[in-house]
This record gives structure tokens, sequence and C-alpha cells, in this order.
């Protein structure tokens, strides 16, 4: 039995060359995905580890210590021990102690020559050059070209962002931390082993004092990191510099950093590869319907061959242990030959960040035995579960039926019991969608909307056979345009429902997937775009480019701008409130009617200012609070006030909360700093008004003037990064459709040679078999996007119900025109799936097929 399965494989390989490129498909995703995860990984792990090869103990500060506190920060930004110059040097003076280096980082935008960004967001940063050490250098940051910063005005370069920018030594550049704009002489370009600079971000250095200034607390340090000396271990300086530091500052060894940064760069890295083998996953799935078509089909053709083995003494169990190990050479062949080309995807992906812009650092390409092992058996075990229901029906069939017959019929009850098992799943699975549909609570609605569309997914799917009849019969008006091909194409397509249906099933589930993610993104769009503009009336907003907090002069020199007609930042604290924590949002209160379209359920903002504040309707029914109620307030410089309630309105993203007037609120807060600024102006939101405030601020790299439009095109510009991302995702499981069509007709006209034969005999010309063959396979194509495409809208319109609870501006949205093209791209996709096997058909020899079994 082991020969003749072998030797089966041989036989038929052309017609499981489909099936091997299906599972090679997955497989490659698959190894392709672990492959290059691993891979950037241990490139970002080597890098850490460099930037750690000289730490032997770090010292950070203890919580809400040394650094700013920050616009919403509890409680006074001085509590708690610090690191200063007097702890730096208690540690140095340390028996154990080699070199000792103080350290301050933060946020620093550098923009180019031409005023532009370099880096995004929180790839750019700035540090301190520590020159207080024996030699008067930093051994972090070697210097390539020039000198480090010595004093304020003064900084220093990475070497890559020297090459990006083409600054020299002696060239001036341009830079904001945290809103002003600062023009500093580049004195020094410098090499670091730092893994955010090696993934593409910018480093700017300062001398200490101004570092401190700038990025911390003067005098103060964020770190201070201590190289052992000769014959002293991490353990023994750990415990030597725990005694000689205050009391709550934390100490950790340099192994214990480089873990901890391996085990945050594996979780950040699990992200992207759970996203990214929930695709193969789906490639995957898709792939085990032709599996599963062409086992069948194969086992149908093979009929007589199975019977006459059976009767010359092969039992069930061989038959069917024949048939798996066809099945479990197809899929090791596949699973190799997926792990070879996910390894060539694995590489192509690396180079093509590349090319994108998104640096790495360097290192090999990485291939785990993990990668290897789950390819491989991931390949085998698809092929031979796929193949596991069609060697059993083989084996079922009886000896005498199948020597007398070439087809094994389904029986009436099968069928029954088929589409009443289907029906039942529909309705369950519809049913749990549409309750979870209603929840209020879109976290609790996941489970059962999840669940629910598993269940009718696999519902449709085995009452497919049952839907094809009505369906296809539908598009019998068309097909009798194309006459005679028309008819036997139609003809054809229902002769045997479970194959259509498995055939179609493939390219549903793809456009299921591609449809229900395409309304969603749509509908929220709509959703946060409404919310974006309904609910602010001011013209433009500012805010930092990586959304930090923002310096206070920036909305100091708008309010002073001629066009400023009204303006107001918004600045958060927090404060104790009835035994919890909240967060106040200081506005300019005589403005922030004129910025806001807030819906009011009672009172109004007209009286925000002193004690008065407008509350949301959640906070407020968590307080129990309405119009007129006061309450006790705790500020985070721990000053006690009483605050009273004016308003109660709709809350949204954009403005939520307890708002506060400014004057209330900023003396309370001991380091000011405002998340954006509500700007409106007397012309409105014009490219002039819009060019004339960012010269106001300068031209400033780290912030960003937005109007409604800009809001709108950066909410788009995510969506549709995000539904480009998914697409191209699943693209594999649609590629893993077109070769299912491909094989079902492949096999199906060698299936029905005989018939093709006598149809040519009869005055069929090869024009007319093309366009029979061509016919079926569109038909079925469109069957299989009409109902994918249905259920994605469906699948859609829930999820958006769901999400409506959490967004109460979300709008459902059908894209026509997309759903336009994803039925087009069905059709596409048969037409093009048909042109070999069409071709084939043609081809047959007239006489040969007449004769053939």
């Amino acid at each position: 039995m082991l020969r003749t399965a072998l030797r089966n494989v041989l036989a038929h390989k052309a017609r499981l060359l489909m099936t091997v490129l299906a599972v090679m498909l997955g497989v490659a995703f698959v190894s392709g995905t672990l492959v290059f995860t691993s891979t950037i990984s241990q490139a970002f792990q080597k890098s850490s580890e460099k930037g750690y090869s000289n730490v032997d103990v770090a010292v950070r500060p203890g919580p809400g210590a040394g650094q700013p506190a920050g616009p919403g920060a509890p409680g006074a930004a001085d509590e708690g021990p610090k690191l200063d110059q007097r702890t730096l040097d208690a540690v140095r003076d340390l028996p154990g102690a080699g070199e000792v280096t103080g350290s301050v980082t933060g946020f620093t935008a550098l923009a180019d020559k031409k005023g532009k960004p370099v880096g995004e967001g929180f790839t750019s940063s700035g540090a301190n050059y520590y020159a207080d050490g024996a030699d008067g250098r930093d051994d972090r940051y070697p210097m390539r070209d020039g000198r480090a910063p010595q004093r304020s005005g003064e900084i220093a370069i990475d070497a890559k962002t020297a090459e990006r920018t083409g600054y020299k030594v002696g060239d001036e550049a341009r830079l904001s931390v945290d809103g002003p704009v600062r023009t500093e002489k580049v004195t020094g370009v410098f090499t670091t082993e730092s893994g955010s600079v090696a993934a593409g971000g910018t480093l700017v250095l300062f001398d200490t004092a101004t570092a401190q200034q700038l990025l911390g607390q003067p005098g103060q340090f964020a770190e201070i990191t201590v190289a052992a000396a000769e014959g002293t271990s991490q353990a023994q300086l750990k415990s030597a510099v725990e005694k000689a530091v205050p009391d709550g500052t934390e100490v950790v060894t340099g192994e214990k950093l480089a873990e901890d940064e391996s085990e945050m760069i594996e979780q950040s890295m699990s992200g992207m590869q759970t996203g990214l083998l929930v695709f193969a996953g789906i490639a995957l799935f898709v792939g085990v319907f032709i599996i599963a078509n062409t086992f069948t089909m194969l086992v149908a053709q093979r009929t007589k061959e199975l019977a006459l083995m059976r009767a010359v003494g092969a039992s069930r169990r061989q038959v069917t242990r024949s048939v798996l190990i066809e099945a479990f050479v197809v899929g090791t062949v596949a699973a190799v030959a997926g792990l070879l080309a996910g390894i060539g995807i694995g590489a192509g992906l690396r180079a093509l960040m590349g090319n994108f812009g998104a640096t790495m650092p360097d290192g090999p390409l990485v291939v785990t035995p993990t990668a290897v092992v789950a390819s491989l058996v991931t390949g085998v075990l698809i092929t031979v579960l796929a193949a596991w229901l069609p060697a059993r029906r083989a084996a079922k069939i009886p000896p005498v039926a199948a020597m007398s017959s070439v087809h094994a019929v389904a029986t009436t009850r099968s069928l029954l019991v088929r589409n009443t098992l289907g029906a039942l799943l529909t309705g369950a699975g519809a049913a749990l969608v549409v309750t979870a549909s209603g929840m209020s609570d879109a976290d609790s609605g996941k489970g059962p909307m999840g669940l629910g569309a598993g269940l009718m997914l696999i519902g449709v799917f085995v009452l497919t056979p049952l839907l094809s009849r009505p369906l296809i019969a539908a598009a019998s008006p068309l097909l009798r345009i194309f006459g005679v091909s028309g008819k036997l194409a139609r003809q054809n397509a229902v002769r045997n429902p479970r194959r259509t249906a498995a055939t179609a099933s493939a390219l549903m589930i793809g456009l299921t997937l591609i449809t229900g993610m395409t309304v969603i993104a749509g509908s929220v769009q709509k959703g946060i775009d409404r919310m974006a503009t309904e609910s602010l009336a001011a013209d433009y907003t500012v805010s930092m480019a990586n959304f930090m907090p923002l310096s206070p002069e920036v909305g100091q020199k708008l309010a002073k701008d001629p066009q400023v007609t009204a303006s107001s930042p918004m600045r958060n604290s927090a404060a104790q409130v009835d035994g919890g924590t909240e967060y106040l949002t200081g506005v300019n209160g005589s403005a922030f009617a004129q910025l806001t379209n807030l819906d009011f359920t009672s009172g109004d903002d007209s009286a925000l200012g002193g004690g008065k504040v407008v509350v949301d309707k959640d906070t407020a029914k968590e307080h129990g609070w309405k119009q007129g109620s006061s309450f006790p307030v705790t500020y985070e410089d721990g000053a006690k006030g009483e605050l009273t309630v004016s308003g109660v309105y709709e809350g949204n993203e954009m403005v939520t909360g307890i708002i506060v007037d400014t004057k209330t609120l900023t003396p309370h807060i001991e380091h000011v700093a405002d998340m954006k600024v509500m700007v409106k102006t007397a012309d409105g939101a014009t490219d002039a008004v819009k060019s004339s405030l960012e010269k106001t601020l300068g031209n400033n790299p780290a912030v960003l003037v937005q109007d409604k439009k800009d809001v709108s095109e950066g909410i788009a510009q995510i969506f549709t990064l995000m539904l480009n991302m998914l697409y191209g995702l699943l693209a594999m499981a649609v590629v893993v459709a077109v070769l299912g069509v491909i094989n079902t007709l492949a096999m199906s006209v060698f299936e029905r040679s005989q018939e093709i034969g006598m149809l040519r005999a009869i005055g069929l010309d090869r024009r007319g078999v093309k366009r029979m063959v061509r016919m079926e396979s569109l038909v079925i194509s469109l069957f299989g996007g009409v109902m994918g495409i249905g259920l994605g809208v469906f699948f859609g319109w829930a999820a958006g119900e769901l999400l409506a609870s959490s967004l109460p501006t979300y709008q459902l949205v059908l894209p026509w025109g997309r759903i336009g093209v994803f039925l087009a791209m069905a059709a596409l996709v048969g037409i093009l799936a048909a042109l070999w096997p069409a071709r084939r058909a043609a081809r047959l020899n007239m006489l040969a097929s007449i004769k053939s079994e």
C-alpha cells in the first residue's frame, strides 16, 4: 500500500501541483513571518546589548523624582529621591566603581536644511554628552568629526543623521524640545550603538547643563550608569551602590537592563508576529478547501482503482492510510518548498523595509529551529487533516458499487443532514452576531460576536451547495447570451454542488474579510471625522508632532497674533475627587465656547471660569453630579478647593472630562505644559493663514498646525494605510483561492474528457469549448464573490453597531465603489483562473477523449 500510494503521487503529480502551491504559499507566509520577526528582534537585541556593554549597574530616581512631573502627573514633582551631582560623586567614590556617567534624555525634534523634521515622533531624541570623566570624554559617543558640545548653543548629531541631512561641523541647525524653536551650532558628529538611531531615529547631544535644563530638571540626572572596576562583580557593585544612594532609588544591574530591553523587544515583535500569523492562518484555512477538493476529486476519479484494491483484499483502513500517505508526501514537499520560500520572503521583507526608509540595525538573517519545525509541521498537518474526510469517504465505498459506477452520488439523507446542520449553525451564528451588535459594552460584545461570526461562516459554507443552485440559476439570463456554451457552463457549475461550493468558498472567505474590514474602516473613519469636525469650532489645533506636552510659550505666541480672534490651550492635571483620581482639563474659559461645539444636556459653558466647571455626562453620572452640584477637589500641589458644575455635555474623544478655567488650574500645576492649543482666526482656515501661523511659530519642526481638513486627511491616511496593509496580507488568501479555481477546473476537464470529446464530435468547436470552461469559472467565482461580499457587509454592519457604543458619531458607510471593485475582482479571478484549463480542454484530442474512461 505504501508503494501504491507513492506511485499514485507520481502518477497524479500534475493534478497535485496546485495543492502543493496552495500549501506552499501558506507555509511560506508562516515561515517568512517567523524568520522576519526573529531577524528584526535579534538585530535590535544585539544592538541593545552593545549599548549596555559598558554598564554594570544603573541608578534611577524613585517614581516622580528627577524629571518634570508633566501635565497630569499627580503630586508634587519634588517628592522622592533625586539623582544630582552629589549622588553621582558618592557612587564614583565607591571602591568597586570604575567609570561613572550621568545621563539625561528626552524628545528633541531636529529639522533638516529645508526645515522638515528628521525622524518621526519618539525616534527623535536628545541626550547629554557627559564630559566630567577622568579623560573629559564620553565613551558612549565617540566623535567622528569635530568636538563635543561644551556650552549652550552647541550640539553634536549622530553620523547617520548627518549623512541624511547633509549637516557638517560648523553648520547651524534648527531644533525644538517642547515647542519654541532653537538654532544651534553643530560642533561635532559622533557614532553610536543606539538601537533607535540604528532603526532610523535621530540623536542630538547637548552639554550636560543644557540637557538638564531642556530635557529634565536643572542639576539632576535621569540615570547614572556605573562600570565595575576590575575584580568586582555586578552583584557586588549593585550591593555597594544601594548603600551609597538615597532610599527609594532604583538600582539595577546591566544584565537586568539588557534582559528587560530584550523582553520589551520581544513583546513589541510578538504583536506584529501574531498579526502576520493570523493572515497566514487565513491563507492556510482557505488552502484546506483546495486540498479537500483535490483529494475528493482524485478519489472520485480513482473509484474503480480503489474498488479493485478492496476486491483483492485491501481493508478500509489500508485504503484510508494510502490516501493519507499521499497527503503526507504532498504536505512534506509543499512544507519544505514553503520553508525555503519563506526564508526568501523574510529576507525580502527586511530589504523592503530598508527601501521604505525604515532602517534596522545590521545583523544576519535568523532562521530559528522554531521556524523550521513550525513550517514543516503546519504544512504536513494541514494537508493530512484536509485529506482525512476524502480518505474516509474512499474507504466507505463498497467494492461492487464502485465497480459499477464512476461517481458515488450523495444520498438524500446525507444532503438533508448537511442542510439541516448548516441552517442551524447559520441561524445560531446570525443570532449571536445580532445580539452582540446591540450590546452597550464593546469589550463584552467582542467574544459573542467573534463566536457568532465563526459559526455563521461555517454554517454558510455547509449550506453553500444548497445555495449554489438558486444563485447560479439567477445568472441564466446572462449566460443565454453565449448560446450553447453558456447553457453548458451553467449546467456544469451546478452538476456537482459540493465541488462548486468548496471551490467558491475559498474565494468567499477572502472577500468576506476584505469587505467586512473595508466597511468597518470606512464607517469608523467617517465617525472619527465627524467627531473631529463637529465637536470643534476652532479653525486650527496646534500640537507637538509626537503629541507630547507643548510649551505654554506656543499658546502665548499664538494669542498675540493679530489674525487670531480666540485661542485656548488644553492642559491636563490630576486631582483627587471623591477619593479617586480625576483629570482636570484647563482651558481659556472666556474663549472656550467660541472654539467648541459641545452638545449640552443641561446648562452651558457660558459661566466657565473661577470655580465653575463643565463635566461630561459619563463623569457626572459616575459621581452623581448635575447642574449646580458642588464638589471638593485636591489639586496636584496638595491645595484644596471647591468646584461647581455649570453644565453637563456629551463627551467624545476630542473633548471629555472636567473642564476648568486655566486661571483656576494653572497656579496648582508644578510644570505647566499644554496638550494642544485651539485657535480661531478672522479669515478662517486658509492656506495663507496656516502658513502665517507656522511662520509665527518659527516654522517649527516639532509643532503641527492642523485645520479640520488636515485632521480628516490624517485620519483618512491612517485608515488607508491600514486597509492597504490588510489588502496586501489578505491577497495571499485570494491567490490561494485562484489556485483552487484553477485546480478544480483542470481536474474537472480531465474528468470530463470523454464528454468534451463527444461535444466536439457533435459540432462544438474549440472556441465554444474554451468559452464553456471560462463561463463555468466565471459563474463559480462570481458566486463566491457575491456570497463573500454579502457576508462581509453583514459582519461589517454588526461590528460597526458594536463600535457605535463607544463612538457616538459612528455612521455606517457602504463603499459601493469598492464593493463594485471587489465583484469585478471576483470576475477577473474567474477569467484568469480559466485560461489554462480552457486551453487544455480545447486542445484535447477528440477521438482519444471519446475512447477514455
